[in-house]
Parts: structure tokens; C-alpha cells; sequence
């Protein structure tokens, strides 16, 4: 009988509008939880480092819906994102585009999570956030410095942002929205 329930919610969804499930991740001091925020309320909210997480549910379009997990970002609490890959529609990777020394690392987590079975094919969008910022790295070079070229199996893109203006976040929104509403099409049920 759920499984019935669960196939008639996602038929009627797909009639009606879309709700998903998204992850938000990337290192300590991203940007991650301004990103959420400003998403949410449309304005910058002053926060503290993100121990556990924050979910809140965005309007994206007035027909789709996204719950947004926001989880920390601290080197040990990373080995906690696992625990939140299940059911995932789509992923947003948020990197201080102003910090090139974390470039590395940040390539080696994000390729670590798209490893992992219940992240096989979910698209995502890396947030190259702080680009108001002096040397911060565009979104091409980013994605050649994360090495995202090599990546298989994901749709991607690499959206400029700042997340204190707000710049960029609706755009990579978007992107995102159709990459999910194409995964969850794809996906079987």
C-alpha cells in the first residue's frame, strides 16, 4: 500500500508542481547557512558556525518546493553528511570562491559525497560564493581548479554568487530546479 501511495503522490506531483529534497554542503566558512537564509527570508541573517544542521523549506517557483538541509561544515562533522544522502533530489556544494587554499579539499569532499550510492546521478550546483571579494575565483575557473570537467554521471553547474547581496543564489536556484525536476523524471519509482 506505500509504495502505491508513495507513486500516486509522485505522479500527481508531477501535475501539480515539485517538492525535493536538497542538500546543502561544502567546508566550514562557505557561506553555507547565509546562502540558506537568503534563499529563505531575502534578507542576509548574521550566523555562527553551523554545529548539526538547519532545514527550512524554499519557494523556488510557486510550483516547486524544496526542503533544504544545511548541514555543518567543521572537518568533524563531515563524516555526519553521510547520514543525509538518503532521498536526495539535489545537491548545492558551497565554496569560498576567495579561498584558494581550500580548493583541494573542498574537491576531495564533494568528490567523496557523489561516490557514495545514494548520490549516484543527483545533480548539483556549486555555489562559487564570495565573489565580491578581492581574488576570488570566477565560476570557469573554479570548475577547472575543483577539477569538475572530470566528473561523470551528475548534471552540474558552477553559479557566482554572494550571499550577503544575494547575487547569483536565484539563478543558481533555477538551474538547480530543472536539473532536479529532470532526475526526478528519470529516477524510478
Amino acid at each position: 500500500m506505500g509504495i502505491l501511495l508513495s507513486r500516486l503522490h509522485q505522479v500527481l506531483m508531477s501535475f501539480t508542481g515539485t517538492q525535493a529534497k536538497l542538500l546543502m554542503l561544502g567546508l566550514d566558512a562557505a557561506g553555507k547557512t547565509t546562502v540558506l537564509y537568503k534563499l529563505k527570508f531575502g534578507e542576509t541573517v548574521t550566523t555562527i558556525p553551523t554545529i548539526g544542521f538547519n532545514v527550512e523549506t524554499v519557494e523556488a517557483t510557486p510550483n516547486v518546493s524544496f526542503t533544504v538541509w544545511d548541514v555543518g561544515g567543521q572537518d568533524r562533522i563531515r563524516a555526519l553528511w553521510r547520514h543525509y544522502f538518503n532521498n536526495t533530489d539535489g545537491l548545492i556544494f558551497v565554496v569560498d570562491s576567495a579561498d584558494p587554499e581550500r580548493f583541494k579539499e573542498a574537491r576531495s569532499e564533494l568528490e567523496a559525497i557523489l561516490e557514495v550510492d545514494e548520490m549516484k546521478g543527483v545533480p548539483f550546483v556549486v555555489m562559487a560564493n564570495k565573489q565580491d571579494l578581492v581574488g576570488a575565483r570566477r565560476p570557469a575557473e573554479l570548475a577547472d581548479e575543483m577539477e569538475l570537467r572530470k566528473l561523470r554521471g551528475h548534471q552540474w553547474h558552477v553559479q557566482g554568487c554572494c550571499a550577503t547581496t544575494g547575487d547569483g543564489l536565484v539563478e543558481g536556484l533555477e538551474v538547480l530546479t530543472r536539473y532536479v525536476k529532470e532526475f526526478k523524471k528519470s529516477r524510478p519509482f
